[in-house]
C-alpha cells in the first residue's frame, strides 16, 4: 500500500523469538500506536489486509505479532495455562513494547485476542490509551463450545490440517491442540473475564458481528458495560477483518476521533 512502510522484526525472549511486523505511514499523525492480539488459530499474515488499511486510515504505526507457538514465531510444546490470556500480557507483550520502543499505545484483539487487549488494558493502565475488541469472547458460552466442537470435527477430514501449516508449518498441529484443548477442558469452564473488566479505566470498543457463530451479543455488552460502546456489524460473522475489513477500520477510526482530550485520539 502506497505511504505505508512495511518492516519486519525478531525478538528475542527467554521462551524463544517473537515475529512481528509494523506498519507506518510516511507522514504519521503523532498518534498513538495501535497494537493487534491475533486469534486462537492465527498469526500477523492472517491478519491479511487489515493492519496496512488501518495504518493508512488512521495515520499512525500498527503493530502486530505472532504469539509464541504461532506464525513465524519459534514453536512451544507445553499445554496453554488456564491464565494464558492474562500471562500473555504479562510476560510476553513487554518484550514487544520495549523492542519496538512503544510507550503508549491502542490496544485491539480479535477472538481470544480481544480478551487479550483486555488484559493488556488492565495490566498496562497507564500506557494503554484505548481497548478495542473484534469478535471477543467475555465468558465459556454454549454458542462457543459448539463451534469449537463443529470445528473439531471439520479439522478432523483429511488434508484439513493443510489449511493450518501454510500459516504455522510445523507447529499447526499444536496450534490446533491448544485452542480445542483450552476451550474444552472442564477446568475452563469458568473463565471469565469479569474479574479484569471491573479493572478496566481506559475507554472500550466492543465490535461484534451479528452472525458470530463463536459468541453472541452478550459478550461485547459485558466488555462494554459502563467502560464504552458496543457496535454490532450486520450481517457479520466471527471474522469481520476478513469479511469487511474497510467497515471494521471506519468503526474504528471513528471512534478513535471521539476520544477527545487522549492520545488515542490524536
Amino acid at each position: 500500500m502506497r505511504n505505508i512502510e512495511e518492516a519486519e522484526h525478531w525478538i528475542a525472549t527467554p521462551k524463544g523469538d517473537l515475529f512481528a511486523k509494523s506498519w507506518t505511514p510516511r507522514s504519521e499523525s503523532g498518534g498513538v500506536p495501535v497494537v493487534l492480539h491475533h486469534d486462537s488459530l492465527g498469526c500477523v499474515t492472517l491478519w491479511r489486509d487489515f493492519p496496512a488499511l488501518l495504518a493508512a486510515e488512521l495515520q499512525r504505526r500498527v503493530i502486530a505479532y505472532d504469539r509464541l507457538g504461532f506464525g513465524q514465531s519459534s514453536a512451544r510444546h507445553d499445554r496453554l495455562d488456564l491464565n494464558f490470556l492474562r500471562d500473555e500480557a504479562v510476560h510476553q507483550l513487554p518484550f514487544v513494547l520495549d523492542n519496538l520502543m512503544v510507550d503508549r499505545f491502542v490496544a485491539c484483539g480479535h477472538s481470544v485476542g480481544g480478551g487479550m487487549a483486555v488484559e493488556t488494558g488492565a495490566f498496562f493502565a497507564q500506557r494503554c490509551e484505548a481497548i478495542i475488541t473484534i469478535a471477543a469472547q467475555a465468558f465459556v458460552e454454549d454458542r462457543t463450545i459448539e463451534g469449537i466442537k463443529v470445528a473439531e470435527e471439520a479439522f478432523s477430514l483429511p488434508g484439513a490440517l493443510d489449511r493450518l501449516t501454510r500459516y504455522h508449518g510445523e507447529k499447526a498441529e499444536w496450534v490446533l491442540k491448544a485452542w480445542i484443548g483450552t476451550w474444552l477442558s472442564p477446568a475452563f469452564e469458568s473463565w471469565s473475564l469479569e474479574p479484569t473488566l471491573v479493572r478496566i479505566s481506559r475507554p472500550v470498543l466492543a465490535i461484534h458481528g451479528d452472525r458470530d457463530e463463536y459468541g453472541s451479543l452478550a459478550h461485547p455488552r459485558i466488555i462494554a458495560n459502563g467502560r464504552g460502546i458496543c457496535r454490532v456489524l450486520p450481517d457479520v460473522g466471527h471474522t469481520p477483518h476478513r469479511e469487511c475489513p474497510d467497515l471494521l477500520v471506519d468503526e474504528i477510526a471513528g471512534w478513535l476521533k471521539t476520544l477527545k482530550g487522549s492520545d488515542a485520539a490524536a
